[in-house]
């Protein structure tokens, strides 16, 4: 995934100002867009993954009122110990959670009220109470009410949700900067599939991780993967009408949609439809039908699937976003069928919202993979992202022919569990085989994301072929059958996983 804001950061090196500034002494006094970019731009190169938490009230005010004025809000009884556990277990109904939440909603209203007596608590929650997890979207402007909330010992974090990062040109809409575009290519090298039966095409990337040999015990069965992303493409029929075709069969695929547009009255649910592709390519490289049309096959082409909409592209940035993927997090983490998540999208920032859906499902003891960042070549050393970066997540990068050097815009650092081989060392334009968006004709796709998407499939083969098996058990596998094993590497962890040992092991 290419995160388009990437490309801001070197501008900003260049012509960053002094993150110096003085305390704001008038709450009116909003640091200009500039200063906010300078300041965030310097903490995310210090410190790999920023969080909100270590910034001036002036900058996390300031970052709000320059974008939706929308501040994600978790909290907790003052008394609760070790929320992070025990997230999938939380009654937010209860009275005790209830009264923190009023308590907090009751500050708010006040401080907003001396700026508009007429603003009333249903002003305050453009997302409505929340319903699973002790997080809170709220709509404010009141400079006093970020410093008496943060003060508070209930609070557990406290953050800007909409700030991102602008595109260098506010006019240019090159989505493909951000994982999107899966045409298909009709150019694909014929060195780079293997037709087999029943006239499939098999991507080079299944040879290294040893995947033909794991099929002749395991292809998937009564395992669910689930895929955060962009969604499904309505015109991949390989990933709709021809899910059961060919070798594949008696399996599902759903599409749910957890991305709005808007709030309050005017907020809607978008429809599940991939209007990207990144989310479409992603579903097939973990779970594309072994099918008779000459596409590509997917690593678990027996396996069920739920493709989410949850973003707009792979940068987690808008405050819908972050309610959307927390929301896919919840759903899949509920969900007893649901072993895998694959998440090939992702943020330098630390969200609360979204940790708060991945504590929920790591409690229900899924698997969640997480692409580990990717960028343009200049930048594929900025490190691991966020939510690859916290350690509920299995963190994948991509690698070369070789398996020692990382793709050339693929992230690595201390926190990758696992590698996939899935660019070629001669030549960094051909990459793993999957479906596009339409036609029966697959399309390159590389980076992290592909890693992850691949390194999913994997672990629903292990899955599948050891029912009742734990997530600590297949990590095991996975890890004791991986290159690097017993040592991991300081950038590529346990390294390129032999699918055919993790899963007969």
């Amino acid at each position: 995934m290419k995160f388009k804001y990437l490309v801001i950061y070197g501008l900003l090196a260049i012509t960053a100002v002094s993150c110096k500034k003085e305390a704001v002494e008038n709450p009116s006094e909003i640091m200009s867009v500039n200063d906010i970019n300078s300041q965030l731009y310097r903490e995310v190169e210090k410190q790999g993954v920023y969080n909100w938490s270590t910034a001036s009230d002036e900058l996390l005010w300031s970052a709000a009122m320059q974008s939706d004025s929308i501040f994600a809000i978790g909290y907790q009884p003052a008394s609760f110990a070790d929320i992070n556990s025990q997230m999938h277990t939380i009654n937010i109904e209860s009275s005790e959670w209830i009264q923190v939440r009023d308590e907090i909603l009751d500050i708010i209203l006040k401080e907003e009220q001396k700026l508009n007596p007429n603003k009333t608590m249903d002003d305050l929650l453009p997302y409505g109470y929340p319903t699973v997890v002790p997080s809170m979207s709220v709509y404010l402007t009141s400079f006093e009410a970020v410093q008496k909330l943060r003060a508070m010992s209930t609070i557990r974090y406290f953050e800007p949700m909409g700030y991102e990062l602008p595109p260098l040109n506010a006019n240019a809409n090159d989505r493909s900067d951000s994982g999107c575009g899966a045409s298909p290519d009709y150019g694909l090298n014929p060195l780079d599939y293997e037709t087999i039966l029943p006239g499939i095409k098999q991507s080079w990337h299944h040879g290294p991780s040893n995947i033909s040999t794991a099929w002749t015990s395991t292809t998937g069965d009564n395992v669910t993967i689930a895929i955060i992303d962009t969604g499904i493409s309505d015109d991949q029929d390989n990933l709709n009408g021809n899910f059961n075709s060919g070798y594949s069969s008696g399996r599902t695929v759903e599409q749910i949609s957890t991305h709005y547009t808007g709030r309050w009255w005017w907020r809607s649910l978008e429809a599940p439809h991939d209007q990207c592709g990144h989310g479409t390519q992603m579903a097939g490289l973990a779970a594309a039908p072994r099918s008779t049309d000459g596409n590509a096959v997917g690593i678990a082409y027996n396996c069920d699937l739920i493709g989410f909409r949850a973003v707009n592209d792979v940068f987690i940035s808008s405050s819908n976003e972050k309610n959307g993927v927390k929301d896919a997090l919840i759903i899949a983490g509920t969900r007893t069928d649901v072993k895998v998540i694959s998440m090939s999208i992702g943020t330098p920032f630390y969200s609360g919202t979204v940790a708060d859906g991945i504590y929920y499902a790591y409690g229900n003891g899924k698997s969640i993979f997480s692409a580990a960042g990717t960028s343009f070549a200049w930048t594929a050393g900025f490190g691991v992202i966020f939510p690859a970066s916290m350690s509920q997540t299995i963190a994948v990068t991509g690698v070369k022919e070789g398996e020692t050097e990382s793709c050339d815009v693929c992230h690595d650092g201390s926190a990758v569990d696992f590698t996939m081989i899935m660019e070629r060392s001669a030549d960094a334009d051909r990459h793993g085989l999957t479906v596009a968006t339409y036609a029966d004709q697959p399309t390159y796709v590389g980076g992290s994301s592909c890693a992850t998407a691949s390194v999913a499939g994997i672990a629903a083969l292990v899955y599948s072929n050891n029912p009742g098996i734990t997530r600590d058990a297949v990590y095991n596998r996975l890890k004791e059958n991986a290159s690097n094993y017993p040592t991991a590497d300081g950038d590529h962890g346990w390294g390129v996983i032999d699918a055919n040992a993790a899963v007969s092991d």
